[in-house]
């Protein structure tokens, strides 16, 4: 019955990671909106350009295939009257109305959105009616003022926009304080309540999160822990190969994050590849059989690979981190040590039932269950490969050459953090078993 079971669950695990490696490649059109907040003394302004293709439900009056602009003023307030309530400004957790809305369409060849003050005046300036506009092509042109009570509140932003398009519309939005220096941040409808100038403990908080759910949304990274733990048996080891993998992916996360990391095209599509190639690695490994007391040099390498991964889920998302870089650095890191404890907490106690139950087919569901990830990761290894092939590679100059020198006398470092950690824990295991 035991071995039913097991077998049931292989082969289920197997079908969700077909299904999964199937979709890893979906192609989807993005859109931009262009956007400025600009806070003053008494006042908040929005200047808001997006294409009208995301404005669907605005129907311009069209003369054949353009916009009849001498017709169009309905059109565009009811298309100002949704973007202020679509995208949402909020004081101190109060969503502001906005005191007056004014905008224009304009052809995408405008190139006024690239600073404030252009856009502002460009917003307020009527079209020229005899201008052809494509209702595809175009954009809309908004500004919208708010009555604040204090420049010193804490404010927010967040947008609604063709929440159909999930991740695939972004907002870039450029805050303006009314002192110091402005930053810029790409949010969309998925990105919730986003603070545009956010205390160190949301930032914390905020990418403690995000490293939770970095880790629980990467099939590869989980993949390959899941390898890591399959042949181990005993805490003490477990603590041993985590560690490691811990140690070396903060090591290139830190370093990629302050700007460390190889430039270029070519290196995202690598570090995809190799990440790829770590797992059927370990899942073959397992399958001949595991060198368990070199498992952690293993793992501290590959380590290293993943910890460039997960720099890419974190550099993205930088933008929200304010003037707190370093908290949510570390913030990033944490989230992924409890995502990862996590995932450790439900693996390890369901290996060691299935090998309590399983007794002399243990090994089999062993090889059967690594060699499911081993067929899962040699296609992303495949389809990653593919795209790593078509970038240039860069030349091996006198920068590229200290950036790596750089990088294995860090990574030898690192190396010895490790074997240090695991002395000692060795070292403690043995004093434990002694007393």
């Amino acid at each position: 019955m035991t071995g039913r079971v097991a077998t049931i669950f292989a082969v289920a695990l197997g079908a969700l990671l077909v299904s999964l490696a199937g979709q890893a490649h979906e192609f989807k059109l993005e859109s931009t909106v262009t956007a400025f907040v600009k806070i003053e003394e008494r006042e908040a302004h929005l200047a808001v350009r997006l294409p009208l293709h995301v404005l669907r439900t605005i129907k311009f009056p069209l003369d054949r295939a353009e916009i009849a602009l001498a017709r169009a003023d309905p059109a565009v307030q009811q298309a100002l009257a949704l973007v202020g309530s679509q995208i949402v400004i909020s004081e101190d957790g109060r969503a502001l109305a906005a005191r007056s809305a004014g905008g224009r369409l304009s052809l995408p060849s405008d190139r006024s959105f690239e600073h404030y003050e252009d856009a502002v005046r460009h917003a307020a300036t009527p079209p020229d009616l005899s201008t052809g506009i494509y209702v595809d092509q175009g954009y809309l042109d908004a500004h919208l003022v708010y009555a604040i009570a204090s420049p010193a509140s804490r404010f927010t932003i967040r947008t609604a926009l063709a929440p159909e398009l999930k991740e695939y519309l972004k907002v870039a939005v450029r805050y303006l304080p009314p002192e110091g220096e402005g930053r810029a941040m790409v949010i969309t409808s998925r990105s919730g309540t986003v603070s545009l100038d956010p205390s160190w403990y949301e930032a914390a908080s905020g990418f403690v999160v995000l490293g939770i759910g970095h880790i629980l949304s990467g099939l590869d990274h989980l993949l390959f822990l899941l390898c890591l733990v399959i042949p181990l048996v005993g805490l003490r080891r477990i603590l041993g190969v985590i560690t490691a993998f811990t140690v070396a992916h903060s090591f290139t996360l830190l370093g990629a994050a302050f700007g460390l990391a190889p430039g270029g095209a070519w290196f995202p599509p690598f570090v995809e590849t190799a990440i790829a190639a770590s797992i059927v690695y370990m899942a073959l490994e397992n399958i001949v059989g595991a060198n368990l007391r070199r498992r952690w040099l293993l793992t501290a390498l590959f380590g290293l690979v993943h910890g460039f991964g997960f720099s890419y889920g974190l550099k993205e998302n930088l933008q929200f981190a304010g003037r707190h870089l370093l908290v949510s650095l570390l913030s990033f890191n944490v989230g992924i040590e409890l995502g990862q404890i996590a995932v450790l907490i439900a693996i390890v106690p369901a290996l060691a039932l299935l090998r309590r139950h399983l007794a002399r087919r243990e090994r089999v569901f062993a090889i059967l269950l690594s060699a499911l990830v081993a067929h899962t990761a040699w296609h992303w290894m495949l389809e990653r490969g593919e795209v790593l092939w078509k970038v240039d590679w860069p030349s091996l100059d006198a920068g590229g050459a200290v950036t790596a020198a750089r990088w294995l006398a860090g990574a030898l470092l690192a190396a010895g953090a490790v074997e240090l950690a695991r002395r000692r824990l060795e070292r403690g295991a043995a004093r434990r078993g002694v007393g």
